[in-house]
């Protein structure tokens, strides 16, 4: 019988993170997972409801409380593992977080909105990247995953999303806006691509994936993107899967998306 798998997941108590954790109890691989979460009670929730969903699986699931802006929660988290299994096969740094709606409704200033999302969504990802890589090179099989979203920074004219073109004239009126949260996103690409880069003799295998346009809680308002159109989350969960099983492993080091690679 093959050997379980360890797989971590940050932000998994909701969304895209859920769906992935989800995705790999319900997969015919053996698998133990880390369920990430700011709190413990949260982790604890979502285990709850995946117990629900998944009353079948054989696979097992595990709470645990990390939060990307403390350097402390991260370190308890790696203690976490370190005295468990002692290894990890997979890190998924799906964890994220937006404050651009939080600015247009006068929630927050401009510059938290931007300080705020970088410090989760970059430098929180890569402290927990860096805190966990020990635990990661005792793999057999390592894989490092960086969650990326709709985001590249070729994206330009009349498809720029998800701002509609802007009469002149100031201030502009946006409505809805992530601009805050994209930048960090690319950003994120680079996290990426250097870590691939660093990792390459030692046999980690490195992606970043794109989910899609899919309705999360990010932002506190998930109406607003099925109102946008936006996909149900499972898909992340399920490309996710796949990029952890090795389906994917010919786009290594690259964006991957659900039908190929995204451009730059």
């Amino acid at each position: 019988m093959a050997a379980r798998k360890i797989a971590l997941v940050t932000g998994a108590n909701s969304g895209i993170g859920y769906e992935a954790v989800k995705a790999l109890l319900q997969s015919s691989k053996p698998y133990h997972v880390f369920v990430g979460s700011r709190s413990l009670e949260k982790s604890n929730l979502a285990i709850e409801s995946l117990k629900k969903e998944c009353p079948e699986s054989t696979n097992t699931v595990e709470p645990m409380q990390v939060d990307l802006i403390s350097d402390e929660s991260i370190e308890k988290a790696f203690e976490q593992v370190k005295n468990g299994p002692g290894y990890l096969d997979a890190l998924v740094n799906n964890a994220g977080a937006t404050f651009d709606i939080e600015y247009i409704r006068g929630k927050t200033s401009l510059r938290e909105c931007f300080a705020k999302s970088y410090d989760v969504n970059v430098a929180g990802t890569n402290v927990m990247t860096h805190t966990f890589m020990p635990l990661l090179l005792k793999s057999s099989e390592p894989r490092l995953i960086f969650v990326t979203g709709l985001s590249n920074i070729t994206q330009a004219g009349e498809k720029y999303f998800p701002t509609p073109p802007q009469p002149a004239g100031w201030p502009k009126k946006i409505d809805f806006e992530t601009i805050g949260y994209r930048c960090t996103k690319v950003a994120l690409n680079m996290l990426m691509l250097d870590w691939n880069h660093k990792l390459k003799e030692d046999g980690v295998k490195v992606f970043a994936v794109t989910p899609g346009f899919l309705a999360t809680n990010l932002g506190g308002d998930p109406e607003l993107g099925i109102a946008m159109g936006a996909g149900h989350p499972s898909a992340g969960g399920d490309i996710l899967r796949r990029v952890v099983e090795g389906e994917r492993d010919a786009d290594v080091g690259k964006i991957v998306n659900k039908n190929g690679i995204s451009q730059w």
